[in-house]
C-alpha cells in the first residue's frame, strides 16, 4: 500500500493508509484543442546497485510483514502460470498499459504471466470501476488488491472475514484488483503497477528503499529495476508457498548470487529500520484528516526523529521536503531552505535521483516567481530526461511547463511556446481531463511576475 507522493507545485496523486484490515491500496490523486496524448516508448529501468546481503534483508522484510506491521507466518505466491483478465468498464489506456507491464514481468522478472482469453476465468481479475464505487468499498483508497475474491460486491460481503485475510493465505490462487476507470491514464497505470506487483509479490512497503514502488513516499510510479529483481527472486525455483521466514532466508544467498552476480562482492550497508513514530509523523504531515497546525507539528517531529536517528539519506530529505511543503504559503524563505536541504540529502543517496526532480519543481517555481529564469533553467535541466526515463508524465509535463516559463523570462518566446506545446501531450497522460491540464497550465503560468 502506498501512502504519499512527493507533490509538485500543486499536489499530484496522494496515497494514504487505509483500514480496515491489511489491504494493499493506492489512494486518491486528481477533449479539445489540446494536442494528442503522448505515451512512453521502450522501458529504460536502471539496474539496482546493491549488496546481495542488503537485497536479502530487503526481500525478507518485504515478504514477511504487512504494512500494518503484522507478521506473515509463511511465504505465499502463485505456483504455476498466472492468468489475468480485465472486467468492468476499463478506460481506453488500460489494455496497452497492462500488456506492456506483463511483457516486462515476463522478460525482466521471468514470471509466467499472461492475459486470459475473453470470457475465461483467471487467477487475477482486474475490475475497473468508478472512484466513487472504490471509495464506498474502502474509503481513502484509489485502488486495492484482495485475495480469494473476484468482484467488488464479493469484497463488500467478505471484507472482515478470514476469506480476505492475507495472514490466512498459504498459497495464492485467486485475487482481485480494483482500479479506477475515471482517473487520469497515469493514475490508472500507477495503480496497475503497484497493485499487480503486490498481487503477485511482496505486500509490505519500506521507507528505507529509495528506488522502489514498495515505498510509502510514492516517488516511483512504475516498477523499477529493484522491483523487478525482487519479483524475480520471488518466483525463483528455490522458493515455494508455505515456506517459513527462516527457510526463505536460508535460500536467498544462492538465489541472489545467481540472479544478481554483480551484488556478490559489494559491501553491505545494513540500512536502519524506520521507526513507526517517524512513519506516523510523515503520515500525519502529508496524509488526510489533520489540521494545518497538526501537519506542521508532525513534519517537525519527523525531522527531529530523522536527526536523532542520524539519518543522512532520503528519509532525512523527505522530512525536510514535508516541512518545506507545509511552509510554502506562510514562510516561503524557510520553505526554500528546507527544499535545498532535501536536495542535498537526496543528492547524497544512491537511487534518489527521481526524488530530486520533485524538489527541483519547487526550487524552480520559486526562482520563476522572483523573475530568475537563469536559475530556474539550470535547476530543471538535469531532471527532464530523468522524468521521461521513469515514465512519470505528470512530473515531466510540470518540469517542461516550468522550463517554458523560465524561457519566457529570458525573452525566448518561440522556444518557450514549443516546450509548452510539448508538455501538453504529456499532461494529457499525466493529468487526464482537459480541465486538469488547463488548471496545471494556469497554475504554473501564474508563477511568473510577467503574467501575475
Amino acid at each position: 500500500m502506498r501512502r504519499f507522493v512527493l507533490p509538485l507545485v500543486l499536489a499530484l496523486n496522494a496515497c494514504v493508509p487505509v483500514t480496515p484490515g491489511d489491504t494493499p491500496t493506492r489512494a486518491l490523486p486528481y477533449s479539445s484543442d489540446l494536442p494528442p496524448m503522448k505515451t512512453f516508448g521502450a522501458p529504460r529501468p536502471d539496474k539496482p546497485i546493491r549488496s546481495n546481503n542488503d537485497l536479502a534483508l530487503d526481500f525478507v522484510e518485504l515478504s514477511f510483514q504487512l504494512e500494518s506491521g503484522r507478521a506473515l507466518p509463511v511465504f505465499t505466491r502463485f505456483e504455476g502460470p498466472i492468468s489475468v483478465r480485465v472486467t468492468g468498464q476499463p478506460p481506453a489506456s488500460l489494455g496497452a498499459d497492462l500488456r506492456r507491464l506483463m511483457h516486462r514481468l515476463r522478460t525482466e522478472a521471468d514470471i509466467d504471466i499472461y492475459e486470459a482469453a475473453p470470457g475465461n476465468t483467471a487467477n487475477i481479475t482486474i475490475e475497473a470501476l468508478s472512484r466513487r464505487d472504490i471509495r464506498k468499498a474502502l474509503p481513502h483508497a484509489a485502488c486495492f488488491v484482495v485475495p480469494n475474491i473476484t468482484t467488488i460486491s464479493e469484497y463488500k460481503a467478505n471484507r472482515r472475514t478470514p476469506r480476505t485475510s492475507w495472514s490466512n493465505l498459504r498459497t495464492r490462487e485467486k485475487l482481485a484488483i480494483f482500479l479506477p476507470n475515471d482517473a487520469s491514464p497515469q493514475e490508472v497505470r500507477d495503480c496497475l503497477h503497484e497493485e499487480l506487483a503486490q498481487a503477485i509479490g511482496p505486500l509490505n512497503d519500506l521507507y528505507r528503499l529509495p528506488d522502489s514502488v514498495f515505498n510509502d513516499d510514492n516517488v516511483h510510479t512504475i516498477l523499477t529495476g529493484f522491483d523487478m529483481l525482487m519479483l524475480k527472486a520471488y518466483y525463483a525455483p528455490e522458493l515455494r508457498s508455505g515456506m517459513t521466514r527462516g527457510q526463505v532466508a536460508q535460500r536467498l544467498p544462492q538465489i541472489f548470487a545467481r540472479i544478481n552476480p554483480a551484488g556478490e562482492n559489494l559491501p553491505a550497508k545494513f540500512a536502519t529500520r524506520t521507526p513507526r513514530a517517524w512513519s506516523q509523523a510523515v503520515q500525519t504531515a502529508l496524509g488526510p484528516g489533520a489540521t494545518t497546525g497538526q501537519r506542521k507539528e508532525a513534519a517537525e517531529r519527523a525531522l527531529e526523529i530523522a536527526r536523532a536517528m542520524g539519518w543522512r539519506d532520503h528519509r532525512r530529505a523527505f522530512a525536510h521536503y514535508a516541512n518545506g511543503r507545509l511552509l510554502l504559503s506562510s514562510d516561503p524563505k524557510a520553505a526554500q531552505s528546507h527544499f535545498r536541504a532535501a536536495d542535498q540529502f537526496y543528492a547524497a543517496t544512491p537511487g534518489a535521483n527521481l526524488h530530486r526532480a520533485y524538489v527541483a519543481t519547487q526550487l524552480a517555481a520559486y526562482a520563476i516567481s522572483r523573475g530568475d529564469g537563469d536559475t530556474a533553467l539550470v535547476t530543471l535541466a538535469p531532471h527532464i530526461d530523468l522524468a521521461a526515463r521513469n515514465e512519470n508524465a505528470a512530473l515531466l509535463s510540470t518540469l517542461l511547463l516550468l522550463r517554458a516559463e523560465a524561457l519566457d523570462l529570458q525573452g525566448r518566446t518561440a522556444e518557450a511556446r514549443a516546450v509548452r506545446l510539448d508538455s501538453l501531450g504529456w499532461a494529457r497522460y499525466g493529468f487526464g481531463s482537459d480541465w486538469a491540464v488547463r488548471a496545471k497550465l494556469r497554475e504554473i503560468s501564474s508563477l511568473s511576475p510577467l503574467k501575475g
